[in-house]
């Protein structure tokens, strides 16, 4: 004889189907919701790192720009050794900067390298602010050197003006030293003379001319013998005579003729040069000049009438 299911069984059988359907249920729910959960702490991780990569890249720019900003002052403080350094760091913040970029378009952020790298960027900028520093000192350095230079500059530049003056000064002393030395005459004439030396007033017929003149007493003139030499050009402009030449400003002068005196510092009155007339000479203005060590003792000019 069949038996009857009893309905309180079949709700409990109903039950336990339904429960394991919930739990089924329930554990694909966990799983998905888990799986979205690590999805999303995924995403968030990677969008965390990439602000602290533009954070990064941020920091490393700025860096960058702070060495490039020293740059010129880096090189103008001519210290290889804080150059060097100053350029290594630099370098290093350029090659951290690519790799940081490198890491980025390959998809290869990690949380160690993050930290990696900003432990880095925090060394390269306390070592910036240290060559700062250092390069400011020696710009500073520098600056006075400059100021010390530029006085000293000064200074030679006062001397040099001083060492002119005095040279001028000495310059004018030697130029009045020698005008104090220099033989002076007086009292210069042309006469034409005739064959007994009496003169002639008529400068045809003249036999001789003479030039006489005076050296009055100068005590600073060198005491010796001293050699006169005379030049006569005649109205024609051309010079009588041939007497030999001497020295005058660099170059050679003929002169007419010449006579060598004692001197004494003493005056010596009366000196009388002679050139014998070897041509016919003609009336109108003549030029006498004379000559002795080196410079021109007088220029005169007469007139002769026939």
């Amino acid at each position: 004889m069949k038996k009857n299911i009893s309905p309180f069984l079949w709700l409990a059988i109903v039950m336990a189907v339904l429960l394991l359907i919930a739990i089924a249920f329930g554990v694909t729910k966990v799983t998905s919701l888990n799986r979205q959960v690590e999805e999303a702490r995924a995403e968030t991780e990677e969008v965390k790192l990439n602000f602290e990569q533009q954070q990064l890249t941020a920091e490393f720019n700025a860096v960058s720009e702070g060495f490039a900003q020293y740059e010129d002052q880096a090189v103008r403080i001519q210290n290889d050794s804080i150059l060097a350094k100053y350029n290594a760091a630099k370098n290093k913040v350029e090659q951290l900067k690519n790799e940081l970029q490198n890491l980025k378009n390959e998809n290869k952020l990690s949380r160690k390298r993050i930290d990696e790298l900003t432990g880095e960027i925090g060394t390269l900028r306390g070592l910036l602010r240290h060559y700062i520093a250092q390069i400011d000192s020696l710009s500073k350095e520098n600056g006075i050197l400059k100021a010390e230079n530029a006085e000293i500059r000064t200074h030679n530049e006062q001397l040099t003006s001083q060492v002119q003056d005095i040279s001028q000064r000495n310059e004018q002393l030697n130029e009045r030293m020698t005008l104090a030395e220099k033989l002076n005459v007086t009292g210069v004439s042309l006469n034409a003379l005739q064959k007994n030396g009496k003169n002639e007033k008529n400068v045809t017929k003249a036999k001789q001319l003479v030039v006489t003149f005076t050296i009055p007493q100068n005590n600073s003139t060198p005491v010796g013998n001293k050699t006169i030499y005379v030049r006569i050009t005649n109205p024609e402009g051309s010079l009588l005579g041939s007497g030999g030449s001497f020295s005058f400003e660099g170059r050679n002068l003929a002169c007419t003729a010449r006579k060598t005196i004692e001197y004494s510092g003493n005056e010596v009155p009366g000196i009388r040069i002679y050139w014998d007339v070897n041509t016919t000479l003609t009336p109108g203005d003549y030029t006498v000049e004379l000559f002795t060590d080196g410079y021109r003792l007088a220029s005169r000019h007469f007139t002769l009438k026939k």
